[in-house]
């Protein structure tokens, strides 16, 4: 019988087999919504090869990661272990909607103070090193910093970058600041919007405070699918090639099969249930950003005037976008794309398939 991935959730997979304690994963996430959840996310696969996992961050943050997953439960699986951390007391300003930098300035003095996990997250990594054979750190590609110095003295810890966003922003990335030189014309699309005021300075700057450390990782962990990203990944691949640098393509982190809930569901999920089948649109921007009033005011005209329901507004949506993705031809076409580009990604996940073989080469490599 065929053996789903990402259902096996405490044993491990075609035969991978790890003694208890012999290796163990650390993940460190950075602390924004979607960086927490995708390191638990992998958490709970990592597990799903009888590796113990260890959590760190804050209280709060380790608490909003769990409460907020969805498909599973942290609390059911032995072997994830949450550390909360201490980090100095900081002062946030208030959200202000009316800004030209729609990133959410208020959020940096936490980003700044959780580099201050440094020295609780020292000590762990010692104390994991003297019991196991190995150490294999998972850390956000923003915390790098955090753990650099263990990394390089302890001669059993190996360290692992995770990017939170696709391979396709990491690839742009490098051309660009290549000066578009690298022969990609094939795969880079053209008129690619802007960055500017997406970010704040202070924040691009602690971005780019990273970028010398992830010379001491072992590898780069993304959460995405050969089945969408191949081509991004595997220019990725030549570019670290060099430096015998592996990137592995371990996604989709979230389960890709979950079994309906009888009680206790979400009043979204209940309103979805009663909406026809192709007549929803689901738009995300993200955690990260802010509407003001009038922006807000642009959208509901918008829906309006394209004649489709309306009861949730979540992007920038106007009349004429909405009218393409839901009321023509090329709509459906774009549809049914989805429909069975969603098909491959959870066959990736099931055994031999291709996101499923590379975390099993994954497993065996930090494992070996």
């Amino acid at each position: 019988m065929t053996t789903n991935h990402q259902d096996n959730q405490n044993q491990g997979q075609n035969g991978l087999q790890v003694k208890e304690q012999e290796v163990v994963v650390v993940m460190v996430p950075f602390p924004a919504q979607g960086h927490l959840n995708q390191l638990l996310q992998l958490s709970r696969l990592v597990s799903s090869y009888n590796i113990p996992v260890h959590y760190v961050g804050t209280a709060s943050h380790n608490l909003q990661a769990k409460v907020r997953v969805h498909g599973w439960n942290p609390l059911n699986i032995f072997n994830i272990h949450f550390h909360d951390f201490e980090i100095p007391p900081f002062v946030s300003s208030p959200p202000d909607a009316n800004g030209t930098c729609k990133f959410p300035p208020h959020l940096q003095t936490c980003f700044n103070a959780s580099k201050q996990l440094g020295h609780p997250l020292a000590q762990l990594l010692v104390k994991l090193s003297s019991t196991a054979r190995k150490v294999i750190v998972i850390h956000d590609s923003l915390m790098g910093s955090v753990l650099i110095q263990e990394v390089r003295v302890i001669p059993n810890v190996e360290s692992y970058c995770f990017h939170s966003v696709s391979a396709f922003s990491i690839y742009l990335y490098i051309w660009e600041s290549m000066g578009n030189s690298i022969d990609a014309n094939d795969v880079i699309p053209k008129d690619i919007p802007s960055l500017e005021d997406c970010f704040t300075k202070e924040f691009l700057d602690s971005i780019s405070s990273e970028y010398d450390y992830r010379k001491f990782n072992s590898g780069n962990v993304y959460n995405t699918c050969r089945v969408i990203e191949s081509a991004y990944m595997d220019l990725l691949d030549r570019e670290t090639m060099s430096n015998k640098i592996k990137n592995w393509a371990l996604g989709p982190f979230n389960p890709v099969t979950i079994v309906p809930q009888k009680k206790n569901r979400h009043f979204c999920l209940e309103w979805l249930d009663k909406q026809a089948p192709n007549s929803v649109v689901y738009v995300s921007f993200g955690t990260t950003t802010a509407m003001n009033d009038a922006q807000i005011k642009e959208l509901a005209i918008g829906l309006k005037q394209s004649n489709q329901k309306q009861e949730i507004v979540t992007s920038n949506m106007v009349e004429t976008a909405v009218t393409r993705l839901m009321a023509s031809k090329e709509g459906d076409e774009m549809r049914n794309k989805a429909a069975e580009l969603g098909r491959q990604v959870r066959q990736s996940m099931s055994e031999g398939g291709v996101s499923c073989t590379e975390f099993n080469s994954f497993v065996a490599h930090i494992t070996r």
